[in-house]
């Protein structure tokens, strides 16, 4: 029997098969030790095989070839991955200016690594009616900047009702992932993009000002005009794993646009004579926050850095 991952509780992955039945799995014991370094074997979004139990429940004995993924470190000083989702369409990443701040460097290491695994992604700047004048220059800054490298960027309000309806049209007849900081209010966002399902909605910490998990597990929704949404607990940092040093500029478009006209083929855009980028950065023609971003994507693939001390 076969079917695709559609929630993952931590101790059951609930699978929706190819004539419509839900049934709770777990997975077979020696399915995780198959040379898999991550710390869940199959994610959300999985195409999986089972083996159907006495009790009506089922064991997953095997996965199909994913057509992509979206991975990041599980913990910091870890060498284990995390599996956010698998066979996504694209994914959207939801950030807020303020309560909390979402991070430049959080924006980048998350579009690299939905670049490194071909996934087109969209830049959802929420809670827009929160903003005063200095926040909606920022919003314009940021814009501006992500969507010359060639981003979507969308700006919304769940309480007011702003950006939804492009949103909608940007996840109609897809599978998006729909990732971001706790507190960011991608609850609110999909509570309005699916009418009654009610998520529950957190607080904003005044000392931290930090969000609540409200979403504990991964779960897959269907969306009123066609597609799925694929929910995720609030990510805290995203450290990037299994990225070449060499490769990492190609994961920044504006970064590899320009390193082709460096002097050296193997340039780390760090310290080489000849070196177009770190021109194209003297000069404003790169930011220097997504630089920044760059070296720190560059520092993870440093094997060095994740080596445990005796």
């Amino acid at each position: 029997m076969q079917g695709q991952i559609i929630k993952n509780t931590g101790s059951w992955y609930v699978v929706r098969t190819d004539d419509n039945q839900l049934i709770n799995c777990k997975v077979k014991g020696n399915f995780r030790i198959k040379g898999i370094r991550t710390t869940n074997p199959v994610a959300v979004g999985d195409i999986v095989n089972l083996i159907l139990t006495p009790d009506g429940t089922g064991f997953i004995n095997a996965i199909q070839t994913r057509k992509n993924y979206i991975i990041r470190r599980a913990s910091n000083l870890s060498k284990e991955s995390h599996i956010l989702a698998a066979n996504i369409d694209c994914a959207f990443l939801v950030v807020s200016l303020r309560q909390p701040t979402t991070t430049t460097t959080f924006i980048d290491r998350f579009l690299a690594t939905a670049e490194a695994y071909n996934i087109p992604a969209t830049l959802v700047f929420n809670k827009c009616d929160t903003w005063d004048d200095d926040d909606k220059e920022l919003a314009e800054a940021m814009t501006y900047l992500y969507e010359s490298i060639g981003y979507n960027v969308i700006h919304t309000s769940a309480t007011e009702n702003i950006g939804i309806d492009i949103l909608i049209a940007a996840a109609k007849d897809k599978v998006s992932l729909f990732a971001g900081n706790s507190g960011v209010g991608k609850s609110s966002l999909i509570n309005a993009l699916i009418p009654g399902i009610n998520l529950k909605v957190g607080e904003i910490s005044d000392m931290h000002q930090t969000g609540t998990h409200t979403t504990t597990f991964s779960e897959m929704h269907q969306l009123p005009e066609g597609g799925q949404l694929i929910d995720i607990p609030g990510v805290k940092g995203f450290g990037t794993i299994d990225f070449d040093s060499a490769e990492v500029s190609h994961y920044f478009p504006e970064i590899f646009r320009i390193s082709k006209d460096c002097k050296y083929n193997n340039c780390t855009h760090t310290h080489e004579p000849g070196c177009a980028v770190l021109q194209a950065l003297d000069e404003q023609l790169i930011s220097q926050s997504r630089y920044t971003s760059y070296l720190s994507i560059m520092e993870d693939s440093n094997p060095d850095k994740y080596r445990k001390p005796f």
